[in-house]
């Protein structure tokens, strides 16, 4: 065969495949979604300061402005930038990696 026949061949068993893929796609019947459970509860309880956060937020160029934006990106930034502030939860700690140890050094005992 030579390289056009065979580049033909290709491309139609490439469209065909293709065409394939849409249609079984298409056909595809959504599903309810899968409800991934983290463990942590799913209903968190209400923030204020989250609200208002967000009230601010959707205000736009308004937001600056407003007192009570003002007031409430304070209370944030004290909330997360205080000295000895924390978060009430905290993330896991990654995992170390492990050490290898040169011919030069002494491989640690454990």
């Amino acid at each position: 065969m030579d390289g056009k026949v065979l580049a033909r061949i290709g491309a139609i068993v490439f469209v065909a495949v293709a065409i394939t893929a849409a249609a079984i796609e298409m056909n595809r019947k959504e599903g309810p979604a899968e409800n991934w459970s983290s463990g942590q509860p799913t209903v968190a309880p209400s923030d204020p300061l989250r609200d208002e956060l967000l009230r601010c937020q959707a205000l736009g160029e308004a937001g600056p402005h407003d007192p009570d934006c003002r007031r409430a990106w304070a209370e944030n930034r004290q909330r997360f930038l205080a000295p000895g502030a924390r978060p009430a939860e905290r993330l896991p700690d990654a995992p170390q990696p492990p050490r290898i140890s040169s011919p030069s050094q002494p491989a640690e005992e454990q």
